[in-house]
């Protein structure tokens, strides 16, 4: 039987994991702070998707976020 060779990680490669090690850790951390690190979380993973999208040519994602940020502040902002 072959062991399984093993590669250094490519640069795009470490960063992702760095991203996903630093994603769940602030996960854990965030989730013991109840619906205030919930938002906290969606609010990061909300602006992570529109620098992808935005960064993929989605013209309209940033209009869109912040069009639900205003409907958020109106609605409690009474």
């Amino acid at each position: 039987m072959t062991q399984p060779t093993t590669r250094p990680m490519t640069k795009e490669e470490r960063r992702a994991y760095n991203q996903r090690q630093h994603a769940e850790e602030r996960q854990a951390w965030l989730g013991g702070r109840g619906p205030q690190g919930t938002a906290e979380l969606w609010w990061d993973q909300a602006r992570s998707v529109a620098r992808q999208r935005a960064a993929a040519g989605d013209e309209l994602v940033w209009a869109d976020l912040a069009r639900t940020l205003t409907n958020f502040c109106e609605r409690y902002s009474q």
